[in-house]
């Protein structure tokens, strides 16, 4: 398993909150900023989200490739960071944007509508009550 570089100008307290993977990565979930709708899923190291965060251009790690690539610098199809924020256990961050062209590699706006395993109308509206009768609220406790 190789991990991603460990050097980086990130602010040292964005870096102590971090939690990562054992590869020193964080899942960075891109999201069109006015929408709403999920884009695709990337990888960031600290100086991949440092990057992020000055340049106002999503930078990424490539697991695959093990480098650094920015969002639209060779396909044209740019995210321009609109904010960042972390999730309430620091281990994803949600990067919202404004997206130029495609979002996935395959051309299509999003990586997420291609194989849809779960349509919302199918979805049975007593599954869902009783899902939420069995559940205990946090005002509950």
């Amino acid at each position: 398993m190789t991990s991603a570089p460990q050097s980086s100008s990130l602010d040292p307290e964005i870096a102590a909150r971090l939690k990562r993977s054992a590869d020193g990565l964080v899942p960075a979930i891109a999201q069109q900023y006015d929408t709403g709708e999920v884009l695709m899923l990337g990888w960031m190291d600290d100086e991949a989200l440092h990057r992020t965060l000055t340049t106002g251009r999503c930078t990424y790690w490539s697991r695959s490739r093990q480098e650094y690539w920015v969002k639209g610098d060779t396909s044209g199809h740019f995210q321009h960071v609109k904010s960042v924020a972390l999730d309430c256990d620091a281990d994803t961050v949600l990067v919202k944007v404004d997206q130029i062209g495609a979002a996935c590699h395959t051309g299509a706006r999003t990586c997420f509508d291609a194989d849809v395993l779960l349509k919302e109308e199918l979805v049975d509206e007593s599954l869902l009550k009783e899902g939420a009768d069995s559940s205990t609220s946090a005002s509950d406790q």
